[in-house]
């Protein structure tokens, strides 16, 4: 009873530790320009480090660490699903989709071919890196467009979109490779063609079962309930309940086979239709600030510092397929479109990999080291984490000569 209770008081200490070091870590770093995911990362990884020496995190801290890692995966998939336009998205489809497929195609195809012929790793490995590498971190370029006050042009808003349909493609791509994961691990030939209709049809009949629920809750439930939880208490207590109705939604899609961040992120689009409701996401912050940074910490606890070496050959080549995937797949398309400077930005406003990154090789780690080995899940993490820095660095000085120049 006195250990557990001192596992306790331990846990308690521990976690307000890092509540702590993680606001000054962010208060800093915004000083500079830089992400704070990148400090989270980087303390995640001294705790690790501290533990090689003091060895603090044992199984149950891991376990608290990690199931506040899984809350920080849906804070955060469901603040991008509430800050997204489903009609904004459907006004730009024909404008931004003609970007998107070389964008996600480029992306997805030579991040693939880099993996499997430069790199040698096999099929699984490859798929993940591939998928990973399609999906783009929106709020990173963000930040910098606000700050040039340039998020409100047509570029920022195609910037946008382009990002959210990024997101939605790799989240929809992330759910069909984890339901095929086990056709494409396992002895089937001569029979793969029963083996993946048998794989695929459970998966289409959930993801239509699903579909029909958030449809449901889109276009009838969700501002019943929402004006529900604005009569029955004052903010911010609204906004709390939609946290906790974008919980249980997330759960229900893990327990039908999705990932949490896919049932967090549909919650999020759910409550984004009502302005109202996205109004409500100043009160959630707080929750978010809470939360999310544990899902960073937590993947820094688990990089390997004694694979940094022998992942070296893998960083370089995997950050110059992540640059030049996004920056020639979307920069291609967008010249055609937009012309070639507001093409350049679009395209480096795309390179960041970020969230749904690193949602994708998290959950990849978590099968094992035949689907995301350490070495490959520490290259994929540095290299999310170079690609949130360099990004801002080569914007904003493009962004802020085209503003003087518009002037």
């Amino acid at each position: 009873m006195i250990e557990e209770e001192t596992l306790l008081l331990f846990l308690v200490l521990l976690v307000g530790v890092t509540i702590i070091l993680g606001l000054l870590i962010k208060a800093g770093l915004e000083r500079i320009g830089i992400p704070p995911l990148v400090g989270y990362l980087l303390l995640g990884m001294g705790m690790g480090l501290l533990n090689s020496l003091v060895h603090f995190l044992t199984p149950p801290v891991k376990e608290v660490y990690a199931f506040l890692a899984e809350l920080g995966i849906i804070s955060l998939l469901f603040r991008v699903g509430l800050e997204s336009n489903i009609a904004g998205l459907i006004r730009q489809l024909p404008r931004a989709s003609f970007i998107l497929l070389g964008n996600i195609s480029f992306s997805g195809i030579l991040g693939f071919l880099a993996a499997s012929k430069l790199l040698h790793l096999q099929l699984i490995p490859s798929l993940f890196i591939s998928i990973a590498l399609m999906a783009t971190s929106v709020g990173i370029s963000v930040l910098v467009w606000q700050e040039a006050k340039a998020l409100n042009t047509d570029n920022g808003e195609l910037l946008i979109d382009i990002a959210e349909m990024d997101d939605i493609a790799a989240i929809a791509l992330m759910s069909l490779f984890f339901a095929m994961i086990p056709v494409l691990n396992g002895d089937v030939e001569g029979n793969i063609i029963p083996v993946f209709l048998g794989t695929i049809s459970p998966f289409l009949l959930k993801v239509s079962i699903f579909g029909f629920l958030f449809l449901i809750l889109y276009h009838h439930l969700q501002r019943l309930m929402t004006r529900f939880f604005e009569r029955l208490e004052p903010a911010p207590d609204p906004m709390l309940m939609v946290a906790g109705t974008a919980f249980i939604i997330a759960a229900l899609a893990g327990l039908m086979g999705f990932s949490v961040a896919v049932g967090a992120f549909f919650a999020g689009l759910v409550f984004s239709r009502d302005p109202d409701a996205v109004n409500f996401d100043a009160s959630f912050s707080t929750l978010y600030e809470f939360f999310v940074p544990f899902f960073f910490i937590h993947i820094g606890l688990q990089l390997k510092i004694d694979s940094f070496a022998t992942s070296l050959n893998l960083v370089i080549i995997l950050l110059i397929v992540a640059v030049l995937g996004k920056v020639v797949g979307t920069g291609l398309p967008a010249i055609l479109t937009t012309g070639r400077a507001s093409a350049l930005l679009l395209s480096i406003s795309m390179i960041p990999r970020a969230e749904i990154a690193m949602v994708i090789m998290e959950k990849g780690r978590q099968l094992g080291d035949w689907a995301v080995s350490p070495q490959i899940f520490t290259s994929m993490i540095l290299v999310s984490a170079i690609t949130c820095i360099i990004s801002p660095l080569l914007l904003r000085p493009l962004l802020q000569k085209k503003t003087q120049l518009e002037l």
